[in-house]
């Protein structure tokens, strides 16, 4: 287990690790039919013509295919939502620099956990309670939720596995309820559920005060029930969390060993990995050689 001072780091390898691949397969990976099927699904992107993807080299397109367990129709659909998420919402990609969004560190709203769980899956942490909207826009949250995941969708393990949410609920006012919309909502789920190429397995929910209701009956009527079957409710018991995260994994505030995750120490670290920029310079992402200075970002 890393220690909180080592670099956090993707495994970017593309052979998956024997345990992964068994998982994979299992999924309709098909080594055999592997290179057939990614074609299959190029060749429908450009026959249908209905989108213009950024990319459409292997390593992009398995993404998809994995997240639909090869199901080059869902896949194909999947791209759809993805090239559509982003098309409507370029103001959260394009031209977008990552680092900038230090605020979200300092605050503490976002944040990885360092390594996979005891279910082989990383976990995304948000802090809803120290969202300050008169400092930070909803935008700034869907910005970093989106850069965490694009970064994620990356790692070939966590294509299979797929990874976990954290929402943690404590602190949460009205104040927060009334930045939320129809809309917002329906963002906030094309991030989480319908539009990425990073399957999120479970939404686990803590710290909930009864604020959580009303916003909960703002997504409720975009949840189908398999969505709502992926939604964990454990209010303050952390052994009720502990049953699905062993608490190795997690940080201290939720009854784990870590000490706190951080957004600025996960981008501090991938920052340094040259493919991992260039792999979000494709997709409209900005990173100048200031950025690639940390020391002025952390100062």
């Amino acid at each position: 287990m890393p220690s909180q001072d080592e670099p956090l780091a993707l495994n970017l390898d593309p052979e998956l690790p024997e345990d992964v691949l068994r998982i994979a397969i299992e999924q309709g990976e098909d080594l055999d039919k592997r290179l057939a099927l990614i074609d299959e699904l190029r060749s429908m992107i450009m026959e249908k013509g209905d989108i213009n993807p950024c990319r459409t080299d292997d390593s992009f397109l398995v993404k998809f295919l994995r997240a639909r367990f090869w199901n080059v129709e869902h896949s194909y659909k999947l791209l759809c939502s993805y090239c559509e998420f982003l098309e409507k919402n370029k103001e959260l990609h394009e031209k977008v620099h990552p680092l900038n969004l230090k605020i979200l560190a300092k605050d503490d709203v976002i944040s990885v956990g360092p390594e996979r769980d005891n279910n082989g899956k990383r976990a995304i942490i948000m802090k809803f309670g120290n969202w300050k909207p008169s400092k930070i826009s909803v935008d700034d949250i869907f910005r970093g939720t989106l850069v965490l995941i694009e970064i994620g969708s990356l790692e070939p393990i966590a294509q299979v596995r797929g990874g976990v949410a954290i929402f943690d609920m404590k602190g949460l006012s009205l104040n927060h309820v009334m930045q939320l919309s129809p809309t917002v909502a329906q963002k906030m789920l094309s991030l989480m559920v319908t539009a990425m190429p990073l399957r999120t397995e479970a939404v686990h929910i803590v710290n909930q005060n009864w604020t959580f209701s009303t916003a909960y009956n703002i997504f409720k009527p975009f949840l189908n029930a398999r969505m709502k079957e992926r939604i964990f409710i454990h209010g303050s018991n952390m052994s009720s969390l502990h049953k699905h995260i062993s608490p190795q994994y997690l940080p201290k505030e939720y009854g784990g060993t870590h000490g706190s995750f951080t957004y600025q120490k996960w981008m501090e670290s991938l920052s340094k990995n040259t493919e991992i920029l260039k792999e979000l310079e494709k997709i409209g992402y900005v990173f100048d050689e200031n950025d690639k200075n940390l020391s002025q970002w952390l100062s």
